[in-house]
């Protein structure tokens, strides 16, 4: 498995094919609310397997929020989520941000919480589903 820093330019058919397996197919968020007008001015990660088939993406804004993260089903629960996280903080760091944020699906907070992200406020709706605001300091 490899993780590569990409473009929304450069990889823009990966991930969509991704981001629309995850969220829009397997969570039922509406295509309208997962495609923004910010994919164009992030950093994206993507994730490949042996073969070089894409697995996982996610991205990163200019204000230093990372979001998007996902990862088919069938791979989770091989540290492909924590590795393209991980990824896009050493780029937050390399770009000398102070902290990065996120907002969590309140399910997977535990996970976040494992790579040194802690709650911040209380849960909110976005897309129809829970979450919270989670921050790391740099």
């Amino acid at each position: 498995m490899s993780i590569e820093i990409t473009s929304f330019a450069e990889s823009e058919n990966y991930i969509r094919s991704l981001r629309d397996a995850v969220f829009v197919q397997e969570q039922g968020i509406p295509r309208e609310l997962e495609w923004d007008c910010e994919d164009t001015r992030c950093i994206h990660v993507l994730a490949r397997n042996d073969s070089g088939i894409p697995i996982g993406t996610g991205r990163m804004q200019s204000d230093g929020k990372i979001g998007r993260l996902s990862v088919l089903a069938n791979w989770r629960g091989q540290g492909i989520g924590g590795e393209l996280l991980e990824s896009l903080v050493s780029k937050a760091y390399e770009c000398k941000f102070k902290s990065v944020y996120l907002h969590a699906q309140t399910h997977v907070v535990s996970f976040y919480e494992k790579y040194g992200f802690r709650k911040e406020g209380g849960e909110f709706i976005e897309a129809g589903i829970s979450h919270v605001k989670m921050v790391k300091d740099l």
